[in-house]
């Protein structure tokens, strides 16, 4: 029994050594790599991208000069250039400027009163009889005033005249008069322009010998 199964475990053993080839001539699993020199100075070396180099050469003709550099301009020198042409703009805005009216007078024509200054031009019911490029005289005036002085009418500044020219004569814009009356089937659209006239102030005179009212006087009375 005993040569039977050693025999049957040597037939095995002879089998599975056919099958199964196991070399331990390296015994390390990992092995290891070892790079020389001449190895590593066998692969290409990576070539560098240079930018290329351009030179920018200006071509003239013979017939033209080629062109002066400007010389340099310090910034000092810069800005006084440049301040220079603004001065001059505000001393001519300045100029420009129109002047302040130094008289003003109140004065009423019709029913109403108005602020007239010499130069400027109002609009006033219509002056009946006044024709395009009459010269008129208003002789109601209630108030003459000035830079310094103020001449007050009680009730008109005696003397003083206010002297103006007819410019137009003209409608103000359209009103609309609408009537109704309920229950009775009655209305009434109806449009109305009142005529006006256009003057134009020349001048106030004739207020010199009035009476002024002045911040002194004023004082004095309190």
């Amino acid at each position: 029994m005993a040569a039977a199964s050693s025999c049957a475990t040597l037939a095995l053993c002879s089998s599975l050594t056919s099958h199964c080839k196991i070399s331990c001539q390296n015994p390390n699993p990992h092995p290891q790599l070892s790079l020389s020199k001449s190895k590593l100075c066998s692969f290409p070396s990576p070539k560098l991208y240079t930018r290329p180099t351009f030179s920018f050469t200006h071509k003239f003709s013979q017939t033209e000069p080629p062109p002066v550099s400007e010389p340099e301009v310090e910034p000092e020198a810069a800005l006084e250039a440049e301040a220079e042409p603004t001065t001059e703009v505000v001393e001519s805005a300045a100029k420009e400027e129109p002047k302040r009216e130094e008289i003003f007078a109140v004065v009423m024509i019709g029913s109403r009163q108005y602020i007239v200054f010499p130069g400027r031009f109002i609009y006033t019911q219509r002056l009946k009889g006044a024709n395009v490029n009459d010269k008129i005289i208003l002789n109601k005036v209630l108030l003459v005033g000035t830079k310094t002085t103020t001449y007050i009418g009680k009730p008109v500044v005696t003397n003083a005249a206010v002297h103006a020219v007819v410019e137009e004569q003209g409608l103000n814009p359209k009103v609309i008069v609408f009537k109704y009356k309920k229950k009775k089937n009655y209305r009434r659209n109806i449009g109305h322009r009142q005529p006006n006239t256009r003057i134009r102030i020349t001048g106030i005179t004739g207020y010199q010998d009035y009476p002024a009212v002045t911040l002194d006087s004023l004082k004095s009375v309190q």
